[in-house]
């Protein structure tokens, strides 16, 4: 009934709305998170999975504090419900002779001896439900069926609960379908049910206070503070709507900053680098730079996504990032991160290129790459993985070798790492793939002997060294491949060598009167810098902000740019607030929180970005419509 990853999967829509309504009939709201290893296992058993010991512990490391509900619909993606037929196979090789039934003493044995083992009392449990006739035996083909029709009306139960309560279903959030719902039919119990049209919002008008109580039977029966809005809320409930349609882009230039005609006149540099996904739920990193600028000129910078040498067609994802947004945002480099201003970004865009062109003064400045997150953003692992790609075999003479998806994959690797994109890999250069990779940085007593053991040019490793020094990792492990997977998932790649959780980009910076330079940061910097001139970029453009009705303190920025909206929230209370936003009434748009409905907390005194959106089809008009309110506290 459940499983996505069933001979007929549900539609995204159905899966999600399967999710809220298991997760709310164990907690009071899809907002509520997971705190413990037995309150995963109690949700999961009531969507039909049975996890082990083993099967936990994967999702409730030691480090995890909590989950939260798109944790719990990732992790059903990835398990299988538990199924009866696979039951039945594993009741049958304890039948020895085939009668259908296995004695109380045979499955203790069995159970308590091998595998994750039950208790004695676990196991009488189980015959208290299944040995109606009291003989000591259980009929494992009924129990099966029992276990899965439970199973199965539980969820149907759950999903009946919640769709006889329609303000239940508004107010559950976490759905990660953009784009319209294929039903839309709002009553004015909801704070975020206004139906926006593409420039305006129509506030709904709440029902009375009796109305609610004989809608909603649960409420009478417990006085506590419910987690999910209450409709007497949503009257007080602030709202705060935008409503924009945006024009189809042609992806060529914009015509508010064109190349100049001598630009080939111009001194140059460029530099490359990558945006990587990290662990941590919509964190992207990258490098940074310095830029340095000995007297006033006229400036021309541009970004774009780095296209590499080896695509292969027949991959579906061959080539993907080329379609990620790219931006620089430059700040002053002053002594400390909090002395740097905001001096300009990148708005224009000329086809994949996003340019600005301009006259800056002489001095130091971070040039700080950006990408949105919105096409750029972490794969689902399918229930079943593709089988791993070989990177290693052995040739006739019996010696290993790279295989050429390897080395294809590596040469890649090469060309990102190659920051300056002269052919060769320095030590500072290969010190931060190395940093990437394993945690640690090459000395120049290592770097020596890399360079007598492997092909280098000017005291610079090849292509060919880089090649080399792979297979010599291989060789020592005498073909185990786990550490080039390690440095191959460090740097982006899936197991079919598909680049998908990062995008390789080239950045250039043209000058007409100096010659500039350029020079990556350390990566202790982390995306401070980028998080305050992200913020600084769309409190200075969005105009006028807009006030949440009734919370004159919570403020809410847009910036519209012409390929990129962004929205900023500054919470100038001295209370933290939970907004929910919903863009549900959105057309062809995905937001970089690969939601249409969520919440965020913002902490009083604080700034957050709270989403960036794209339009799915750049040839197409797309429409952004956002909803916002608060939350009462918890």
């Amino acid at each position: 009934m459940f499983s996505p990853a069933s001979s007929q999967p549900l539609d995204e829509e159905t899966f999600y709305l399967k999710c809220r309504a298991v997760y709310i009939s164990v907690f009071r709201s899809s907002l509520t998170s997971i705190t413990s290893k037995q309150q995963l296992c109690r949700v999961l058993q009531l969507a039909g999975r049975n996890p082990s010991l083993k099967t936990l512990s994967k999702y409730w490391t030691p480090a995890t504090s909590n989950l939260n509900f798109d944790d719990f619909c990732e992790i059903l993606k990835l398990e299988k419900q538990t199924d009866e037929n696979e039951l039945l196979r594993i009741f049958k090789g304890m039948d020895a002779n085939g009668d259908g039934f296995i004695s109380h003493s045979k499955l203790e044995k069995a159970l308590t001896t091998s595998g994750e083992k039950m208790t004695a009392e676990e196991i009488s449990a189980i015959f208290s439900i299944a040995d109606a006739n009291k003989e000591s035996k259980l009929d494992y083909a009924e129990f099966c069926r029992m276990l899965a029709t439970t199973a199965e009306q539980c969820q149907s139960e759950a999903l009946e609960r919640l769709e006889a309560d329609a303000k239940m279903r508004r107010q559950n959030f976490g759905s990660q379908i953009d784009g319209n719902p294929k039903s839309a039919t709002y009553s004015s119990a909801s704070p975020s049910a206004a139906v926006p049209t593409a420039t305006t919002a129509t506030l709904p008008q709440p029902p009375s206070e009796s109305q609610r109580q004989d809608s909603d039977p649960a409420l009478k029966k417990d006085s506590r503070t419910p987690s999910r809005v209450s409709s007497a809320r949503s009257r007080r409930s602030p709202l705060s709507s935008t409503g924009v349609t945006m024009t189809a882009s042609s992806v060529k230039a914009s015509g508010k900053t064109l190349e100049p005609a001598a630009l080939q006149n111009w001194q140059h540099v460029g530099v490359r680098g990558c945006f990587f996904l990290e662990e941590e739920e919509g964190s992207i990193s990258s490098l940074q730079y310095r830029f340095h600028l000995p007297q006033r000129s006229s400036v021309y910078l541009s970004i774009q996504p780095l296209s590499l040498g080896h695509h292969t067609p027949d991959k579906v994802s061959s080539g993907s990032w080329m379609t990620v947004d790219t931006a620089i945002f430059v700040t002053s480099a002053g002594q400390s991160k909090e002395e740097c201003n905001l001096v300009c970004f990148t708005e224009a865009r000329d086809e994949e290129r996003y340019v600005w062109s301009g006259e800056l003064a002489a001095g130091s400045y971070f040039l700080l790459p950006f990408t949105s997150g919105c096409r750029l953003r972490r794969r689902r692992r399918t229930a079943t993985p593709t089988k791993p790609e070989p990177l290693v075999y052995r040739t006739d003479s019996g010696e290993l070798d790279l295989t050429r998806a390897l080395r294809e994959a590596l040469s890649d690797i090469f060309d990102v790492i190659d920051l300056d994109g002269n052919g060769l890999i320095s030590l500072e250069e290969y010190n931060l793939f190395e940093l990437r990779t394993s945690g640690e940085k090459c000395d120049e007593e290592a770097w020596a002997i890399c360079k007598e053991t492997f092909d280098t040019r000017r005291n610079q490793l090849t292509r060919q060294g880089f090649m080399e020094l792979h297979l010599m990792e291989a060789t020592e492990k005498d073909g185990d491949p786990s550490d080039l997977w390690l440095t191959l998932e460090a740097m982006g790649y899936n197991q079919a060598l598909e680049l998908v959780e990062a995008c390789p980009f080239q950045m250039d910076v043209h000058c007409e009167g100096c010659p500039p330079s350029l020079q990556p940061l350390s990566l202790d910097w982390g995306s401070r810098l980028l998080n305050q001139a992200l913020q600084k970029s769309i409190v200075a453009s969005a105009g006028e902000a807009r006030a949440l009705r009734g919370h004159d303190n919570v403020l809410v920025y847009t910036y519209r740019g012409d390929h990129r909206i962004s929205s900023l929230v500054a919470n100038k209370g001295i209370q933290k607030v939970t907004v929910h936003v919903n863009n549900e009434h959105s057309k062809n748009c995905c937001s970089s929180r690969g939601m249409s409905v969520f919440a965020v907390e913002v902490p009083a005194k604080t700034k957050m970005v709270h989403q960036h959106v794209l339009p799915i089809n750049e040839r197409q008009e797309w429409t952004y419509c956002c909803v916002e309110s608060t939350l009462p506290s918890q």
